[in-house]
């Protein structure tokens, strides 16, 4: 008996559950059918807007959404160490270009309040349109330089952004005082990039990552102003 044949949308599908299973995450249908549209999303924003290099679904999978679900867990875990299981936290994603790390948090953690700023007008439009596409009343697109930024948030993210020195200097102007950290997505563990951060800065946590399906070092550098 010959075995069924999935769609392309099905094998992505299975591919995202999958991971999020070994991720540890107990993803809703609902999370699950957003963050599948979020994928649909991104594919067809892309041909015009050039949001990512990746162009193949199954590798925007792998790459971007299960890359960004790895730090979900420790997003979560952080968030409710600031008070009523992290309700009325609130995020910024620096530099989040097609939403990620952003539209992922936002998805995945429905008690966050996460904005997303990025320099390219049409980069922030597509996360203003995803939003509403996605009905994310806690997710915000901001068209700006992090560096104008004042208004506090207990946590600043980033995925691939710029330097560790770098993206603490430019934002730190959006960190609320005292308790605000910086989660800082990276790939090999950036000896070089922690040795050059300003002396008021301070690494407390190195958490290493394992991405399902992704054969490469990730960790998540955790800072906060010493």
């Amino acid at each position: 008996m010959n075995t069924p044949t999935l769609h392309p949308v099905q094998t992505l599908q299975v591919r995202l559950q999958e991971g999020a299973q070994a991720l540890g995450l107990d993803l809703t249908d609902a999370q699950t059918a957003q963050l599948m549209e979020f994928l649909a999303l991104l594919q067809k924003w892309n041909k015009v807007y050039n949001l990512t290099a990746v162009r193949d679904p199954q590798e925007m999978l792998t790459h971007h959404l299960l890359d960004s679900l790895a730090a979900v867990a420790p997003l979560r875990r952080h968030a409710a160490t600031l008070g009523q299981g992290g309700a009325g936290v609130r995020l910024l994603d620096v530099g989040s270009g097609g939403g990620l790390p952003g539209v992922v948090f936002a998805i995945c953690c429905p008690a966050v309040d996460v904005s997303c700023v990025d320099t390219v007008g049409k980069k922030a439009a597509f996360i203003q349109q995803a939003a509403v596409a996605l009905k994310l009343p806690n997710l915000h697109g901001v068209h700006a330089r992090v560096e104008t930024l004042t208004t506090p948030f207990d946590i600043v993210s980033c995925r691939a952004f710029a330097s560790l020195p770098d993206f603490v200097t430019w934002s730190r102007s959006a960190l609320a005082a005292p308790h605000g950290v910086w989660l800082a997505m990276k790939g090999k563990h950036p000896e070089d990039e922690i040795a050059a951060l300003p002396a008021d800065v301070a690494v407390f946590h190195v958490e290493q990552l394992t991405v399902p399906g992704l054969d490469a070092e990730r960790c998540i550098v955790w800072m906060k102003p010493a």
